[in-house]
């Protein structure tokens, strides 16, 4: 028997050396040496196919989306011939650890490992990477797999790595030039880093705004891996980093993430270190904002990290660094490598501890606040649902009574009446941590310097009132409203609210199947309801053309869950009457936006996705290298994103844009945008320049304590509690205050001659986030958004950009304000 079993043994290990035979390797399968080319998107697609078709008793293959463009998503799943056999019993186990799954798990001795590659499309060596150390695991690790499953990623960012890849393969020398001058070193706008839309992907884990983003949740959100590791490029003068990560840590980051973090870092040191490689840790990349791939699966109980190659878009195939080293594709590629089977292999070394550890992490007991409790707009919890849905994080509808705690409004303790439509999230659940660090009201900031911002308290994004609560609130199964339209034969029109981005959907559809729809500028009251400032009136006695009015308005109101109400009298009980000057015509915006050179790239696509993916309403992109010769009269709004627009907006192009909105056009500037128009003749915007007090003490502060000095000046994006003058059209919808996320210091006077539309008052105080003492001086009595006139058009003024990252969702109102209802008294230019 045991001569039997000795030659079953033999005989499975022949069938296992025969596949593995027949596996190519990466440059066998390509045609080239990895590192010799930049490889296309499909070209990796096609290797990973290959390995799972060669050995598919021990890689898997997943697709799990597609991009905008259409090109494919997967992930790989790559152990040992028993492990993916039991996969599912393996994934299973894990989420029963995790408690998000009911039961205990049959087994503690497998690790769960996920690579993600190629974020940032323009750093590129990462899916690169990424085909050698699936090769290099299969040929070489075996023993590793035994105990772990290793998912990867091969590339999160298809469209931006291809933007990137086609252009060097256009452009690059033969050979490659190490000189940095030469253009194939300098990526053109947009640059390759963004998806298609122009999005940070490594900032969009929490808000998975992107297609990308949301498709790879799912997925991640059904494993919930022990460790993930997000692989990047930085500078091409900073060698490698590499976990352990630079403070801030999240204070809900346990002292095993920590330790392991450290471990593994010793253990990519041991690789570097034999073979000459430079390395830092412990530096510049911190744990706070949850939106990134080191800090979001950290938050979901991994040990998360990113791990930094110099190099990004410029090094191309090779380039030439400040210190006369050399740096080629091949290096990188080879140090990606490594660190990824470190990672395995320390992974492998820890099984049973990551999994015990792991457990440990879901014990939410701890937490101050046991649940948050939301109230308002319909619309608003609506949407906050859905993102919660994203990260399976659960939640339900409110009993009527009291609940006391932390109010956000107040940014003090108090109670709140809730009623059966508020919604409860609580941290009694898996993902209490994520819950908690989503939701808290101030999150608490070891260090002053951050990577990024330091404020994103879901209440604030979404404009609910909320407590936070350190009781454990009751809640039901939550039951989302449905609003039944019916269409009246005798009805003269029909009225619908304006408090949420929804009514701003449920508008441009409207305009895009031609209806003429009305907006009051004042309150009314029509059939026993009362109407507030941007209600939407839509008269059978302007659509008199529309055979189908009644049927096709219920219907386009139903799509989008609006209520109408029907009146069969324009003649008001209260306020204007239809017909009165102050209830108007919304024209049909004919909208362009600026994009090309001088423009943030992440600013113009912010807009660029709002339009098409969400309001769903036509814009005309124009280049920046054409505005000189762009014919603006066809157009009634101008939008220029956040940007840099000294070159481009000199002399003549200023007294351009002042002759067309003389005319009737309106043009809407952002953030960054506001420098081409602040101090200048014809304008109203003035700068605020409150006095340094730091003057006097710069040149004696020590060389080592200048950085964190000057933190005494930033803003790092911080919530600040505006006033609203919410009669102005801007702001229709909205309260008399708004919270609004400041990303930096830049300062504006309130206008003189003009509508300071929501606005800082003396002595204003962040309630969430970072603001240096200094920074805060500067913003006294400051402008949020304000509109000026001049002749028949408008200017307005955005200093906060509400569509920063897409996620602050109650600031997305005030764009579409400004679009429709601003100044709108002509009906073409």
């Amino acid at each position: 028997m045991q001569k039997i079993y000795i030659a079953l043994f033999l005989t499975l290990n022949a069938i296992t050396f025969s596949i593995a035979q027949n596996l190519q390797s990466p440059k066998d399968f390509l045609g080239y040496e990895l590192g010799t080319q930049f490889s296309r998107h499909h070209q990796v697609v096609d290797y990973f196919k290959h390995v799972a078709s060669q050995m598919p008793s021990q890689v898997q293959l997943e697709k799990y989306g597609e991009t905008n463009e259409r090109r494919p998503l997967y992930v790989a799943y790559v152990s040992s011939e028993e492990n993916i056999k039991n996969l599912e019993t393996i994934r299973q186990n894990n989420l029963k650890n995790a408690g998000v799954l009911d039961g205990n798990s049959s087994s503690n001795e497998i690790a769960i490992v996920w690579l993600s590659y190629n974020v940032h499309g323009n750093e590129a060596s990462s899916t690169e990477a990424s085909m050698n150390t699936l090769y290099k695991l299969l040929i070489e690790k075996q023993d590793w797999l035994k105990n772990t499953v290793v998912i990867i990623d091969p590339c999160i960012n298809p469209d931006g790595r291809d933007r990137y890849a086609n252009w060097f393969n256009e452009t690059s020398s033969q050979p490659y030039d190490v000189d940095q001058q030469a253009s194939e070193h300098n990526e053109p706008w947009p640059g390759g880093r963004p998806n298609h839309y122009l999005f940070d992907l490594n900032r969009d884990w929490a808000w998975a705004t992107q297609v990308e983003s949301a498709s790879r949740l799912k997925v991640y959100n059904k494993w919930l891996p022990q460790i993930h590791v997000d692989f990047h490029e930085q500078g091409i003068n900073e060698p490698y980093y590499f976990a352990p990560a630079a403070e801030p840590f999240h204070e809900i980051i346990t002292d095993w993430q920590r330790d392991f973090q450290t471990q593994i870092g010793k253990n990519h040191a041991k690789y570097f270190d034999a073979n000459g490689w430079l390395y830092f840790t412990r530096e510049r990349f911190d744990l706070f904002y949850p939106s990134y791939g080191d800090t979001y699966p950290t938050y979901m109980g991994a040990i998360g990290m990113t791990y930094e190659q110099a190099g990004h878009g410029m090094a191309g195939l090779g380039i030439m660094n400040d210190e006369g080293i050399e740096l080629t594709l091949i290096d990188r590629i080879a140090h990606h490598t490594t660190t990824g089977l470190s990672t395995v292999e320390i992974a492998s070394k820890n099984a049973q501890k990551l999994n015990t550890e792991f457990k440990k992490f879901f014990d939410n007991n701890a937490l101050k606040y046991k649940s948050y409790v939301l109230q308002g707009n319909a619309d608003k919890i609506k949407s906050l649902t859905a993102l919660l849905d994203k990260h399976d994080i659960k939640y339900g509808n409110a009993n009527s009574g009291k609940v006391s705690g932390y109010l956000y409004a107040t940014s003090k303790e108090g109670s709140m009446t809730t009623t059966a439509n508020d919604l409860v999230v609580s941290t009694n659940q898996p993902k209490g941590k994520m819950v908690k660090v989503l939701f808290e009201p101030n999150a608490k900031l070891s260090d002053s310097i951050t990577y990024d911002i330091t404020a994103w308290s879901i209440p604030y994004a979404y404009g609910l009132n909320a407590v936070a609560s350190t009781s454990l609130v009751p809640s039901k199964p939550y039951n989302a409203n449905k609003n039944e339209t019916s269409v009246q034969s005798d009805a003269v029109g029909y009225i619908t609210h304006w408090n949420s981005l929804n009514n701003a959907k449920f508008l441009a559809a409207l305009l895009e199947q031609d209806f003429k729809v009305r907006f009051t500028e004042k309150p009314f009251e029509n059939n026993g309801e009362n109407f507030d400032r941007g209600s939407l009136i839509i008269t059978k006695g302007d659509n008199k053309n529309m055979n189908t009015f009644d049927a096709t308005l219920a219907e386009i109101a139903s799509s989008f869950n609006v209520k109408l109400t029907s009146t069969t009298t324009g003649f008001a009980k209260r306020g204007p009457d239809f017909g009165s000057p102050d209830i108007k015509l919304v024209n049909k915006q004919k909208i362009a936006i600026l994009s090309g050179n001088y423009t943030s790239s992440l600013s113009y696509g912010e807009l660029w996705h709002f339009f098409e993916q969400q309001l769903h309403y036509p814009v005309t992109s124009i280049n920046t290298d054409d505005f000189g010769q762009v014919n603006l009269d066809k157009y009634t709004v101008l939008i220029i994103p956040n940007g840099y627009y000294g070159r481009l907006l000199n002399d003549a192009n200023i007294e351009k844009l002042q002759n067309w909105i003389s005319k009737g056009g309106k043009l809407i500037a952002i953030d960054g945008a506001l420098n081409s128009f602040a101090d200048k003749k014809g304008f109203g915007l003035k700068r605020n320049k409150p006095e340094d007090s730091t003057k006097t003490d710069k040149n004696i502060t020590p060389y080592a304590e200048r950085e964190r000095e000057y933190t005494k000046n930033m803003i790092t994006g911080a919530v600040f509690k505006s006033n609203v003058d919410n009669t102005h059209p801007m702001a229709f919808g909205y309260d008399n205050n708004y919270f609004t996320l400041k990303l930096g210091s830049s300062s504006y006077s309130l206008l003189e001659n003009g509508y300071n539309i929501a606005y800082l008052g003396d002595n204003p105080k962040n309630v969430s986030g970072y603001a240096g003492k200094e920074a805060l001086k500067g913003l006294s009595n400051s402008l949020v958004f304000g509109e000026e006139r001049i002749g028949n058009g408008s200017i307005v003024y955005m200093v906060d950009n509400t569509m920063f990252r897409s996620f602050w969702e109650n600031g997305k109102l005030f764009l579409v304000n400004a679009i429709f209802f601003v100044n709108n008294n002509s009906y073409e230019l």
